[in-house]
């Protein structure tokens, strides 16, 4: 996520629209407003949001008739693209995006849709089931209060004035919903090893977890694959050294290669904070406190801070009454649905995140405070070995870049990606990224077609190979969960030099994954 004049835009004349909708609601005549959780714009007339849901619902039960088990996931009209999730069993989540004559208005759909599966996981991940709280208070007052604050917290990230800028057809090598590795070597993997076994004692019994981050990218994990994604969105969102240098939210993973052609990161967050604000009438307040509901709001911008002793401060949660000690931060996780506290460390690039059951907590804040005052005795010497290892190794903001190759790798039985350089891929022209475009949305719907169906080889290799209007080569090939992108525009004329190419490049980078012997 973040903002970029290539990025799809949309305007009061050609509008986004953002709802969430319970199915199991409002099912009697006069009743409807019920199942409207959210919508964007708020200002909308009542009558105008119930015919987008509406609309939705019909499409919803309409393409179920035909495929229960998945009912349709984008809709293509003549002035807008509506784009579907079903979050939680008839919670549904709809994107409405207009049509634009603008020439970069193109979007690949998946992207869309995991723009909507990304801000879900990230509210569950923060404030829990959406079934559950409304079970929890059945007015519905509660989680329109939640989700109200924390996606227009985190909307805030795609605005730039006025517009919303979405991903589009320029950001065809970026995967959203993985994390990013740093590749280390044997000496330093050993080092990181051993920090992680002096976390885990420094935890104590408490069946605690750790993610260790390097600059933007993931050195370590002991979370499930699922629950590593969301907390590395949040920490490169909110929690890195980048972030916290420039003032606000970067998305510098995604989009470092576009940022310098504008306004300053902290700069530019700022001014989309301010708009929003000024949209929505917005407090800047870490919580909401509307229809006296308290609304934690995780994704505000600016709230994070590092503390003398290293660690990462916020008062989003609160403070303890009678010493204003911040509240620690708590998640859940998505496997085990735990409730964790949040508890941050950094040094220089390095930053640390250890997540402890509430419930071992017996103490609270103050059992907290022991473990970091634990983590500081005993993990600082190692802790400031590793950064210094990792930064030593470090090869810099281009360390990933194969010179001839602008490329995406996505590993989605892993949730991990690596890509092009960003500032790498902006050398590419618009002829290439749209043919790149069209490749992936091919892929994208080889695999919807083939999800699901048991009488189909979910491990048969795929190809595409296609030449661009520049002369371009722009190639995939996807097998046994893996997908690789590569486009080449300085490639010979003949489809052999190409496909040679990415022979090469799987051999050496990929362990022949995608090679076609």
């Amino acid at each position: 996520m973040g903002l970029s004049s290539a990025a799809t835009s949309t305007t009061p004349n050609e509008p986004l629209k953002f709802c969430i909708f319970d199915l199991r609601r409002g099912q009697h005549e006069g009743e409807e407003l019920e199942k409207i959780l959210f919508f964007y714009p708020a200002d909308l007339p009542f009558p105008a949001q119930l015919s987008v849901i509406g609309l939705s619902e019909g499409l919803i039960t309409f393409t179920r008739i035909f495929s229960p088990e998945a009912a349709c996931e984008v809709i293509e009209a003549e002035m807008n693209s509506h784009v579907f999730f079903e979050a939680e069993p008839d919670i549904w989540m709809v994107m409405v995006v207009a049509k634009s004559k603008e020439t970069e208005a193109i979007w690949r759909i998946e992207a869309l849709r995991s723009v909507l599966k990304e801000v879900h996981s990230l509210f569950v991940m923060f404030h829990g089931s959406i079934r559950v709280m409304l079970d929890k208070e059945p007015g519905g007052g509660l989680i329109r209060s939640h989700l109200y604050t924390f996606i227009m917290d985190y909307l805030s990230d795609f605005l730039m004035g006025t517009k919303f800028l979405l991903p589009n057809f320029r950001d065809s090598l970026k995967e959203r919903g993985t994390v990013q590795m740093l590749t280390v070597g044997r000496e330093a993997a050993i080092e990181v090893q051993s920090l992680v076994g002096v976390l885990d004692s420094c935890m104590g019994n408490t069946s605690g977890y750790s993610v260790i981050l390097f600059q933007d990218l993931l050195v370590s994990t002991t979370l499930t694959p699922d629950d590593t994604v969301n907390l590395f969105s949040y920490g490169v969102l909110r929690l890195t050294p980048r972030v916290l240098s420039s003032g606000g939210s970067t998305w510098s993973y995604l989009r470092k290669g576009n940022i310098s052609s504008h306004a300053e990161p902290g700069s530019r967050a700022a001014n989309s904070r301010s708009a929003l604000d000024r949209l929505h009438g917005f407090q800047d307040s870490s919580s909401a406190g509307g229809d006296n509901y308290r609304v934690v709001r995780p994704l505000q911008h600016g709230k994070w801070s590092r503390g003398k002793d290293g660690f990462l401060v916020t008062d989003i949660w609160g403070v303890e009454v009678g010493n204003l000690v911040p509240t620690t931060p708590t998640v859940w996780l998505q496997q085990t649905e735990h409730k964790m506290y949040l508890c941050a460390y950094q040094h220089k690039s390095l930053t640390i995140i250890l997540l402890i059951p509430v419930t071992s907590m017996l103490n609270g804040e103050e059992g907290i405070s022991m473990l970091k005052q634990q983590l500081l005795e005993n993990a600082s010497a190692k802790i400031f070995k590793v950064e210094e290892k990792l930064a030593k190794g470090w090869g810099g903001e281009n360390a990933y870049h194969v010179k001839g190759y602008r490329y995406l790798l996505v590993d989605g039985d892993r949730n991990i990606s690596r890509a092009s350089p960003p500032g790498k891929v902006t050398t590419l022209t618009k002829e290439s990224l749209l043919a790149l475009n069209k490749v992936r949305e091919d892929v994208d719907l080889e695999k919807s077609r083939t999800k699901g169906d048991d009488d189909v080889d979910h491990e048969k290799d795929l190809e595409i190979c296609i030449r661009a209007k520049n002369n371009a080569w722009v190639i995939a090939r996807a097998t046994r969960g893996k997908e690789l992108y590569v486009v080449l525009e300085k490639a010979n004329e003949t489809l052999l030099y190409a496909s040679e190419a990415v022979e090469k490049f799987s051999d050496r980078y990929c362990n022949g994954a995608f090679s076609l012997d």
